[in-house]
């Protein structure tokens, strides 16, 4: 577990066939800063290599969190337009593209980034009062990749993704499970056997036949993607940005214009 004096981090124990990969920063339910991003990337590189790894869960420290999206300081000084997309992008690529089944295992928040991690997993399981969503719309102001869109739209359907996109409203538990999004729900006192159990059933069967099966429907949503990046500068490049960014920081309501 982090504490205050530790700096946020991920945590990746293997026990046997099964890896579990903890997003550790519970102070600020698990919100993701750049070292823990470029961390992610190079524990999903060195799971991708090991054969002995079958499954792979991915869960938040403490219960009020899975993740709930990027640390808002490091956009302050962002200078890069749209670059910040793309590069969390290649880190989204490489969980997704990881040749074993993954599950994220999911209590209290997935939003944001914590919703599109939790995406780029095979399997879902919640706690019953788990929400998820992408507020941005009401919190920075700033704009996903079609990349990112394209993945999520195909997992949750193009209503619920405006859904949560244009309203950013939190979206609970029972809908998404029974849209089929989540696998599972699970007393907080079980979803760790939940999980566990699952990936069990998936350790068992032929890693060959899953590899082909999710990597290839892996490469048919990233096919063919437009080129949004005018629009992706021109968000990150608004005034409506950076008073998103500095409205959180400061703990008060941003102020929308439009510019």
């Amino acid at each position: 577990m982090n504490t205050s004096s530790t700096p946020p981090c991920i945590d990746l124990d293997v026990d046997g066939k099964i890896a579990w990969v903890t997003f550790n920063n519970p102070s600020a339910r698990n919100a993701l800063t750049w070292p823990m991003y470029e961390e992610l990337k190079k524990i999903c590189d060195s799971l991708a290599s090991n054969p002995e790894v079958r499954v792979v869960i991915f869960r938040g420290a403490g219960d009020r969190a899975f993740v709930s999206g990027s640390d808002i300081q490091q956009f302050v000084d962002l200078k890069k337009d749209e670059a910040y997309e793309i590069a969390v992008d290649q880190v989204f690529a490489s969980l997704q593209q990881l040749p074993m089944p993954t599950i994220a295992m999911i209590e209290g928040l997935a939003v944001g980034s914590g919703l599109l991690i939790a995406t780029a997993c095979d399997f879902r399981i919640s706690t019953k009062d788990a929400r998820f969503g992408i507020p941005i719309a009401k919190t920075l102001g700033n704009c996903l990749s079609p990349s990112n869109l394209s993945w999520i739209a195909a997992h949750l359907g193009i209503p619920m993704v405006k859904k949560m996109l244009l309203t950013a409203e939190l979206i609970k538990a029972p809908e998404l499970l029974e849209s089929g999004y989540l696998y599972q729900t699970a007393e907080a006192t079980d979803i760790h056997g939940a999980a566990n159990a699952l990936a069990q059933k998936l350790a068992a069967l032929a890693p060959i036949t899953q590899k082909a099966s999710k990597l290839t429907l892996a490469h048919l949503l990233q096919s063919n993607l437009p080129d949004c990046t005018e629009l992706m500068r021109e968000t990150y490049n608004s005034k409506d940005f950076k008073e998103g960014v500095n409205a959180f920081l400061e703990g008060r309501p941003p102020q929308w214009t439009g510019e």
